[in-house]
């Protein structure tokens, strides 16, 4: 049995909008000047709270933290701020779940709420068999989440792959003794996914169905 563990922001769902400017308005509510758009992305799939930590050092992370999941909660909704799913993700997620030989799991810098939120989009709640979020664990690179999914499922490393956008991704896969498989339709550059440890890069949903078989 195969365990396939997806990454949620910039490999499921390309959120970068709605990201961005509930990153700006909880800078702008604190009296700071936000990071350039670069920067807000280049954190995406870490916990939140480490995230402020990173963009902002000598700022107050628990409260940046607050006022993003206000300023998130304020748009959600609204359709200006969608967050879609990326082309071919549900095709390909559905297609996973009807295998008899594959177990699906989620491994995320969302919180729980946000990956029900997916899950009341998409009806996706019954293909997951594990979900881990940074409600419980330790933020990306740590490899708690997949180390707990491997737990959950019984499934065994070699026979477990993560799929990412980020480097954050790659690292936490590696540390865990799993396969990386890194996207390029989300926020990281190929060439850093690589160097973060992916033994694969896909460039698309068909070409990631390929690299899966």
């Amino acid at each position: 049995m195969k365990l396939i563990i997806f990454d949620v922001d910039g490999t499921l769902v390309d959120s970068q909008n709605y990201i961005c400017e509930a990153q700006r308005r909880a800078f702008i509510a604190h009296g700071l000047t936000p990071p350039d758009r670069a920067a807000m992305l280049s954190i995406v799939g870490l916990s939140l709270v480490r995230a402020f930590e990173v963009l902002a050092p000598d700022a107050p992370a628990e409260s940046l933290a607050q006022a993003y999941k206000d300023s998130w909660a304020d748009m959600k909704g609204k359709p200006e701020w969608d967050d879609p799913l990326f082309p071919g993700a549900r095709e390909t997620i559905e297609a996973l779940a009807a295998r008899d030989d594959v177990l699906l799991g989620i491994a995320t810098g969302k919180s729980r709420k946000g990956v029900n939120n997916l899950f009341d989009k998409t009806g996706w709640e019954k293909h997951f068999c594990t979900i881990q979020t940074s409600d419980l664990h330790p933020s990306k690179p740590a490899p708690d989440m997949v180390l707990a999914a491997l737990s959950e499922t019984g499934a065994a490393p070699h026979a477990a792959m993560m799929i990412g956008d980020s480097t954050y991704d790659m690292e936490m896969a590696c540390s865990a003794g799993v396969k990386a498989i890194g996207v390029t339709w989300g926020y990281h550059a190929p060439a850093l996914l690589s160097r973060a440890g992916a033994s694969y890069i896909a460039q698309d949903y068909s070409d990631l169905a390929q690299i899966l078989r």
